[in-house]
This record gives structure tokens, sequence and C-alpha cells, in this order.
């Protein structure tokens, strides 16, 4: 647990700030930044005013890229400072303070969709060495036959058809998932995964349990709720900045009793504190009522809290709550709060402690969106034999 949970800010007064080193080299900036493609977006949609956002280690460039983009695009141009929560996700609120009719989002990205504003992804295309990467890949799946599905960083999404192009005509049994930003189109067809921003068909009879994963890209939260997520596949990864492959030793099974613990802890709560970790992700409002609902039914005393990005020091000025609820992206929501005072579980976890007929099967869910009504788990659950408790229709779930 932390050692204090407030302070008088003499550390970051003090705190030496130093400007990262810039991702792309100079004359390479209109290829990493993909300027054209940028321009054209904003002149085809006739977008006067607009948003960029940059996370912290490209915000060196964004002067730079600001003053390309008026000249190309012939639009006002405005670059977002800290953003409200995660730089993954789209900053719709600092957008809007400036009336941008459009946001340009640059560097790695959780893909959720939007609410409001049009949005371009720009992830930054850094390098990769498919021949090492090949090559990680022979040395980790020998066997041709082995089925596989490669994921990737979206930074490195750029290299993914070159690496296929190395990999298909020896492994005729490798998947290459495609990058969707935002909702795809049309419902999602048998044996199809769309999860994550990722999309792609699986074809063995066994279907996903058939097959093992590898990712492209370094360690982090992406790779983590990858693994627990599609936790019945064995995964290995490339990392891009050390150049080395390897089996993932992370204990998933571990891990899951851990967020089980929490279950456990939110299921003997008397008072929930609902953090919202979101202003921007399609269908965040719809997610806040259904937990305040649900912690309703559950006999259970709920407070809807927005306070920015949580911290232990923020977080232990509510001495009254038991445990918190953290509504944000996939890939912000499995948070460690073993320094916090009360610990933090996610929706699908809150879920699992407070509604009778949802029951543990081994699924791991991050993305709250998968609760609502009319998402893929909810057919899921219309096809089980159960039946429901009548105090939790379907409709509740």
């Amino acid at each position: 647990m932390a050692a204090a949970f407030s302070s008088d800010g003499e550390a970051a007064l003090r705190r030496e700030l130093r400007a990262p080193v810039a991702a792309a080299p100079r004359s390479d900036l209109d290829r990493f930044y993909e300027m054209d493609r940028a321009a054209a977006f904003v002149r085809d949609g006739g977008f006067r005013k607009v948003a960029l956002q940059f996370p912290d280690e490209l915000l060196a460039d964004a002067v730079e890229v600001a003053g390309r983009m008026e000249a190309a695009a012939g639009a006002q141009v405005y670059v977002l400072g800290d953003t409200t929560y995660g730089s993954c996700c789209v900053d719709e609120v600092a957008a809007e303070h400036v009336g941008a009719e459009a946001v340009l989002h640059y560097g790695p990205a959780c893909l959720s969709p939007c609410r409001k504003l049009p949005v371009l992804h720009i992830f930054g295309q850094q390098p990769l060495d498919v021949g090492r990467c090949t090559a990680a890949f022979r040395e980790l799946y020998p066997e041709q036959q082995s089925c596989v599905v490669v994921l990737s960083d979206v930074v490195y999404a750029h290299a993914m058809g070159e690496l296929e192009q190395q990999l298909c005509p020896e492994y005729p049994n490798v998947i290459f998932s495609r990058l969707v930003c935002g909702d795809p189109p049309g419902p999602a067809v048998p044996g199809e995964e769309r999860k994550f921003g990722r999309q792609f068909l699986v074809k063995a009879a066994g279907g996903l349990q058939d097959y093992a994963m590898f990712y492209v890209g370094a360690e982090g939260l992406t790779l983590t709720n990858f693994m627990l997520t599609w936790n019945c596949c064995p995964f290995s990864s490339f990392n891009p900045l050390t150049g080395c492959g390897r089996r993932e030793t992370l204990n998933v099974n571990r891990a899951l009793m851990r967020r089980l613990y929490l279950v456990e802890r939110a299921r003997d709560a008397s008072v929930v504190g609902i953090l919202v970790g979101t202003l921007g992700v399609a269908g965040y409002l719809t997610v806040l009522q259904h937990l305040r609902d649900l912690l309703s039914r559950a006999g259970k005393r709920s407070y809807t809290l927005a306070v920015g990005k949580p911290n232990p020091a923020k977080l232990a000025n509510f001495l009254e709550v038991d445990i918190f609820v953290l509504v944000a992206c996939a890939q912000n929501s499995l948070l460690d709060s073993s320094d916090f005072y009360r610990p933090v579980v996610t929706p699908f976890e809150l879920e699992l402690a407070c509604n009778p007929a949802r029951e543990w099967t081994g699924n791991y869910l991050t993305d709250f969106r998968d609760l609502l009504p009319g998402s893929s788990l909810r057919q899921l659950l219309n096809t089980l034999p159960a039946a429901l408790p009548p105090s939790c229709p379907l409709t509740q779930l």
C-alpha cells in the first residue's frame, strides 16, 4: 500500500522534465505521421477546426506536425494538452473545448469506438525487423501445420502485410488479425472474433481453443489484456525493441484467481464507488446506469465519481467507499490497485459479484460493452438452457 495518500506537491514542483526524443527523424515525419492521408481526411471531411492528440512520447514532434497539417489541409489546428484519461483513448472532451470538428489521434490506441467526433487514427509506423520476426516465429513454431493467430500492437500494423507474405506460404493455418477502427459493419459471422479493435476468422473445427497466439509488440497492458481474454490459448511474442521472441510465461491462472478474489471483495461491499474513467467511449453512459441499477437490486449504495486518472491519493478521500468499479476502455480497465486503500474492480467483476444470473465460465471480459444489451455475449446467453431468476431478467443483463 502507498506510504502516503497526500503530499504538499513539492516533489512535482522539483521534478525535472525532459523533452522526449522524437520517434522519427525530421526528414521522415511525413511518412511516420502519414501527412498525406491525414490532410486528405481533413479536406475530404470539410473540417475547419481539427484537434491533434499526441501521447507524451511524441509531443516533441507536435509543433512541426501541426504546422505542416495547417499548411497541407487548410484547417485551424489545435494540439491537445494533458489528456483527461488514458492517452490511448480519444479525448473528445478536450477537443470539444476548442470546438474541434474532428480528431487526429497519434500513437498507440485502444481503438474504442467514440461517441461524437470523427476520428482518424495514425499509429506511427514504428520500425519492425520482419526478417528477425519471421525467424523467431519459425523457432517458436517449428511444426508448419501449427494453428496460430498473429496479433500485433497497432504501431506495427503497417508491417503485418510483409510478415504475412513471409509466413503464409510455409504455414497454411496461420491467421492474421485485422485492425478495425470503430464498430465493424454488420453482425459477426460464425467463428469470427471481434475484440479490442481486432478481427479474425477462426477456421479450425475446435474453435479458438485449437489455436496459439503470436503477438508482435512489447510487453504491456495490451498483451496482458489479450492473454486474460483468450486464456484458452497459449501465447508467444516477438518484442521489436529487443528483437527477441519468447513463450509467454504469465501465470494466467494466478492472475485470474487474483481477479476472482476481487469479485468476492465486491460481493461483501456495502458501498461502491463508480469511477468514470472515460467520457468518450461509446456506451459509457449506458453502462453507468446499468451498474447503478445492478447495485440497487443487490441492496448496495453507490456513488458516481469523476476523478480523472485514478490514483491512491484521490481515492483515499472517499473513506466510506468499500470498493471501486472503474468504467474505462478495455486497455485501462485492469488497474493494479495493490497500492490503493480500497480495491478497484472492473464492471465485469462487479457483474459477477452482484448478478446471480452471471456465473464464472472461465471467460474474462474487459470491454464493458460486452455487458450491454445487443452485445455478442448477451446473444450467447440467449442460447443457454438455464432459466434466469425472475428478479434479473435478461433485458437487465
